[in-house]
């Protein structure tokens, strides 16, 4: 019986390390199904194999980090870029911090424009002010209600899981025939294969810096290959949820307007079926998604910033009770201005240039000196 029970909780820890990384890649951006459009849908018939490639990619890379933190020990990121870089980490343990640095503003200010480009094209009132109402929201939030929003996290993320397989599935089904027809007519045009896998890559790359996340859950593992196994299992979760979004957006991914969306999940719903049930529900589960992941974000920066004296440990019998000081505040009202900011560029063009940027910073921080090390152990065995 104790075996048994054992076997049991080892396993619900590998499957929720797994979950900790779709709901660590599922955020507003993927919601929207803007993440899914401008790499994947926009590039043809390919997009029905590369979400697939990119996921096998950023497993491959997820297991050995685990692995790795499991094997030695190392549960915060800065004590295991140290470990992984070896004698070069004076360098590219900073460089890291630089890299993570960039995806906390980025992956905020994305939230934003989520929130904002959803908010708009429900209401018609103009991206800015739907981006400052946005932002509002999120720095009150960030403010006073972080301890809420992370209380609360898991039970969104499954909300919105829930809400986008009601909002998918019977889009799919209904229009089984016009996914056909698009991919017949993805598939006879010039898309070549070679720009899709491109894509597919700088998806896969920018999302290595969710190596910063993952290392503290390694401590779970019963053993360190039990990260190869959980990892496997949320490869499948996210190839599964991905291609159910692709399938999504190929119903409307031959009309004329799909290229000016910001929001295809929205546009999908609005020409699909059950629209005036569907529209209010997805819209709520995406700018709800936003906001969580700007508030944590915007959280994790005002943690950086101010002095540890002034955070409470989050365990800390003080925390729930702690005073927010000026300096919080300032924070985190720089970091919402600074969001806000970037915000302006547009969902489309920060997940496309933005997310771009983000993958060519990781590929000398992060890939290189993993297919190094890698290629390093292997030989040295």
């Amino acid at each position: 019986m104790e075996k048994s029970t054992q076997s049991k909780s080892k396993y619900s820890i590998i499957l929720g390390v797994a979950f900790v990384w779709f709901t660590t890649h599922f955020g507003g951006g993927f919601a929207s199904g803007a993440q899914i459009y401008s790499y994947y849908v926009r590039y043809g018939v390919w997009c029905l194999i590369t979400p697939a490639i990119a996921m096998i990619y950023n497993a491959v890379f997820f297991a050995y980090c685990l692995y790795f933190a499991r094997k030695h020990e190392v549960y915060d990121y800065r004590s295991y870029n140290n470990a992984l870089y070896g004698r070069f980490a004076p360098i590219f343990s900073n460089l890291f911090e630089v890299l993570y640095i960039c995806v906390m503003c980025v992956a905020p200010a994305v939230a934003f424009a989520t929130g904002g480009a959803t908010l708009s094209t429900l209401t018609g009132l103009p991206y800015l002010v739907c981006t400052l109402v946005i932002g509002v929201f999120i720095f009150i939030v960030a403010i006073f209600g972080t301890d809420l929003v992370r209380r609360v996290a898991s039970v969104l993320s499954i909300c919105i899981i829930v809400g986008l397989l009601i909002v998918y599935i019977p889009n799919i089904i209904a229009s089984s025939h016009e996914i056909s027809q698009t991919a017949s007519t993805m598939n006879s045009d010039a898309f070549p294969l070679g720009k899709a896998l491109y894509s597919a890559f700088l998806y896969g790359t920018f999302q290595l810096a969710n190596v910063a996340v993952f290392v503290q859950h390694a401590r779970s593992f019963d053993k360190p290959k039990d990260a190869v196994k959980s990892m496997g299992i949320g490869c499948v979760i996210n190839i599964i949820m991905m291609t159910v979004v692709v399938l999504g957006i190929m119903t409307v991914a031959s009309n004329p307007d799909m290229a000016k969306q910001s929001v295809p999940t929205l546009f999908m719903v609005q020409s699909g079926v059950g629209s005036r049930f569907l529209t209010p529900l997805i819209s709520v589960l995406i700018i709800l998604g936003a906001v969580s992941t700007a508030v944590n974000m915007v959280a994790a920066m005002v943690a950086r910033i101010c002095s540890q004296k002034s955070v409470k440990p989050a365990n800390s019998p003080a925390a729930g009770s702690a005073r927010i000081t000026r300096k919080e505040i300032i924070a985190a009202l720089i970091c919402c201005l600074a969001d806000f900011g970037i915000a302006q560029f547009g969902l489309l063009t920060l997940i496309q240039k933005a997310y771009s940027f983000l993958a060519y910073l990781a590929i000398p921080v992060i890939l290189i000196p993993y297919v190094v090390r890698m290629i390093w152990e292997r030989t040295k065995k």
